[in-house]
């Protein structure tokens, strides 16, 4: 089938019209042609790239911006992207980055080397005249970046503290995206609702709690996508999503329930499967009541059957997690860890010995968000655990983005544990982010439970400027040990990824990124 060029207007009509068509939910709705429809797990928090920390943002900024490099397919190995080429100094601590030429931003101003300063130097300089446009809770991956200088044009330069082994890692995550100074300049503070990339697709409009609606960037600098625009449509309730793929309502949806894979195992659809490093566990608060105490955290790991939520609650979609780092990171991966077993006879005689029995918990669960899997059934089916082995768990749900507003700032004085998913890049990210003592909320960071173990911030800050691989590893399993014996968190499951399409989508392939990759779909 032919498409023609579509107007600005003509999208947004169609969008309205995608929006609209599976009220009620007809059978066999139709989707605009040329046009795919994502059903998402959640709202966007932002579409800046730098103020943002979920995978279900960073599924629709990947598709409007590019960076410096970007995951090779199938791969997290870095390629180029925006900089055709990079050289690393022999030190490792300077890496300078030769840029694409003739590239513009979708508001029609130029890309250049002074536009990837403005970029990093605003997450990084706390007096650039944009830096209050964040916050920008990922920094953190730039953290080791001293200096970024222009060259010439299309010439950059980055000098590190030292050396750091995820930069590449990092500059082709999501965080690393480059967004228009000019566009930043021109809405400050509103430029999340108001983005400009370079990417595949340009940003069309985001109408609150119903779409984002990007179109096709005919002067894309890697070719044209074959789609005319993508809508992306926040679809929470997974049975509403499920419903709304069988109706022909969307295109596309992420994050399968467990419970529906079977009604899409027909011609109609195509079922996507893959591995990835992901993490789905509790926060436990280490700060005070019960679990500042190791005794009771590890009591929680022995008490939650955590096979049977494999097994019953994702029906085999993923397996037990035995650690804070996925097994998908096999070279960093420690295989000498087992998980807790089932063992509420031993959680009792913990919680018992720790003098917590009958201790009130309060409980932070999400109604979905990125990489949750189904989160609450699993919290209910841990809470049942929990207060089979005498402990008085009191569960509250919130909307995602509403619940990360109550996590990340800490759980201190609000509750003693929280559900958690991490979808990460390196080895280096969910610990340095979320394990370190100098990652406790009040400094920035993800360690919402604040854990707090010297050795463990020592391995974690070597591991990091180390150049060599065998090192890391040896750091990163000496970590995991020390982190699985002192329990900061209940470690839940590592998620085999999914997706399903309508027979009629082309070249979708899942990513170890968790990012959804459009440029090259079709919709035939």
């Amino acid at each position: 089938m032919t498409i023609l060029p579509m107007t600005r207007r003509a999208v947004s009509a169609l969008a309205l019209a995608a929006m609209t068509a599976s009220i009620g939910l007809p059978t066999l709705a139709q989707t605009p042609p040329g046009v795919l429809v994502v059903g998402q797990i959640a709202e966007p928090k932002s579409l800046d790239p730098a103020a943002v920390t979920a995978a279900n943002d960073f599924r629709i900024l990947l598709n409007v911006y590019d960076g410096l490099a970007r995951y090779k397919a199938g791969t997290l190995e870095p390629e180029p992207a925006l900089a055709e080429s990079w050289d690393i100094s022999d030190d490792g601590t300077v890496y300078t980055f030769h840029l694409r030429s003739g590239v513009k931003f979708h508001d029609g101003s130029d890309f250049n080397a002074e536009a990837v300063k403005f970029n990093f130097d605003r997450m990084l300089d706390e007096n650039h005249p944009y830096h209050d446009t964040g916050p920008f809770p990922l920094s953190f991956f730039f953290s080791s970046v001293e200096e970024v200088t222009v060259i010439d044009d299309l010439t950059v330069e980055f000098k590190l503290s030292e050396p750091y082994a995820p930069f590449m890692a990092n500059i082709a995550y999501a965080t690393g995206l480059i967004v228009s100074p000019a566009a930043v300049e021109q809405y400050g503070k509103d430029f999340g609702r108001h983005p400009s990339g370079t990417g595949p697709f340009k940003f069309v409009e985001w109408r609150s709690n119903e779409a984002v609606v990007v179109e096709k960037n005919p002067d894309y600098w890697d070719g044209a996508p074959p789609l005319e625009a993508v809508i992306f449509r926040p679809i929470t309730d997974a049975n509403t999503r499920t419903a709304e793929m069988l109706s022909g309502g969307i295109d596309v949806m992420v994050e399968v329930p467990p419970d529906a894979l079977s009604e899409f195992e027909n011609d109609r659809y195509k079922l996507l499967e893959a591995a990835g490093p992901h993490v789905w566990f509790l926060i436990l608060n280490a700060k005070e009541g019960p679990f500042a105490d190791v005794r009771v955290r590890q009591a929680a790991n022995y008490a939650i059957n955590k096979q049977a939520i494999v097994d019953n609650v994702l029906e085999g979609t993923a397996e037990v997690a035995a650690g804070p780092t996925p097994p998908a990171f096999g070279w960093a991966y420690n295989s000498d860890l087992d998980p807790y077993p089932y063992d509420p006879e031993k959680a009792k005689a913990l919680i018992a010995e720790a003098g917590a029995e009958g201790a009130e918990l309060t409980f932070y669960v999400t109604e979905g968000g990125s990489g949750m899997l189904d989160p609450v059934p699993m919290g209910t089916a841990i809470q049942a655990d929990l207060e089979a082995v005498g402990l008085d768990v009191k569960i509250e749900t919130y909307e995602w983005n509403t619940f990360l507003g109550e996590v990340n700032p800490g759980l201190e004085g609000k509750a003693d544990m929280a559900e958690m998913a991490w979808m990460t890049q390196d080895p280096d990210t969910l610990p340095f982010l979320a394990l370190r003592t100098a990652a406790w909320p009040e400094q920035g960071g993800f360690n919402s439970g604040y854990y707090s173990n010297p050795k463990v911030d020592e391995l974690l800050e070597k591991a990091r400027v180390s150049t060599s691989q065998d090192e890391r590893a040896a750091l990163y399993k000496e970590m995991q040990a020390i982190v699985q014996e002192e329990a900061p968190w209940v470690f839940v499951a590592n998620w085999k990824q999914n997706a399903v399409t309508s027979a009629n989508v082309e070249n979708l392939q899942l990513e170890p990124s968790f990012f959804l990759i459009l440029r090259d779909v079709a919709k035939n």
